[in-house]
């Protein structure tokens, strides 16, 4: 079983973030902005699918580190939250991407009201959290979003080698338990959620254009990187 990732552990990486992670991936010769903006276009995707226009929503980034997806995603959404339990990635996020509003974090129980966002994602995040905890990582997500609202997890494939590989070399991922698209979707059905379902993605590496329509027709078989799931509240 896995620590649980802490603010402490995660101080270190305020200025050195991105270089850790495309150390790690650099035999793939691609880069952490790459992956990044892959993932923020279907994110941004899913919400206008699902709840509409996004810049009508309020939504809430969990574990949101220094904030690499929100120069993204700021000012394509209504109003933009980051939370993540390390003083220092926040402090830094503050500096990077002003606007947009944040809050430190360590407890158990998201900082926030019932229902106060219109959709609460986190990208990479829930194998940092000990799977003993992964059920009120889930319902905590749930709460904190509106009925009619929609929850959204990207997460590592552990079926893809090339992604264990990734993360067995990057070092804040020492303590990391990664866990399968059909374990995220019991966890959101768990949390209440309605018409969970996921996708997985860069099977091809793309953003748009073409070669995201051939990665998109790959979404039902276990070969990309990554994958999404999305539940509604």
């Amino acid at each position: 079983m896995s620590k649980r990732a802490t603010g402490n552990e995660f101080d270190a990486y305020r200025h050195s973030y991105s270089e850790a992670v495309n150390e790690a991936i650099s035999f793939s010769g691609l880069d952490v902005d790459f992956f990044t903006r892959a993932k923020a276009v279907r994110l941004l995707d899913l919400l206008k699918s699902t709840l509409g226009p996004a810049n009508n929503l309020s939504i809430l980034d969990v574990g949101c580190g220094v904030g690499n997806y929100h120069p993204i995603l700021r000012g394509k959404v209504g109003k933009l939250t980051g939370v993540d339990p390390s003083p220092e990635c926040i402090d830094e996020a503050k500096q990077r991407n002003p606007g947009v509003f944040y809050r430190v974090s360590e407890g158990a129980q998201l900082p926030f009201d019932a229902g106060e966002f219109d959709a609460v994602f986190a990208i990479c995040v829930m194998h940092h959290v000990p799977p003993a905890d992964w059920a009120k990582f889930s319902s905590e997500m749930a709460r904190v979003t509106r009925p009619g609202g929609a929850v959204l997890i990207f997460e590592h494939n552990p079926y893809n080698p090339l992604t264990r590989r990734i993360v067995s070399t990057c070092p804040f991922d020492e303590n990391a338990v990664l866990l399968s698209k059909r374990q995220v979707v019991h966890y959101l059905r768990g949390a209440g959620l309605s018409g969970v379902e996921g996708r997985y993605i860069l099977t091809v590496p793309a953003i748009d254009g073409v070669l995201r329509r051939i990665d998109d027709a790959f979404g039902r078989i276990p070969l990309g990187a990554q994958y999404h799931v999305l539940g509604r509240r």
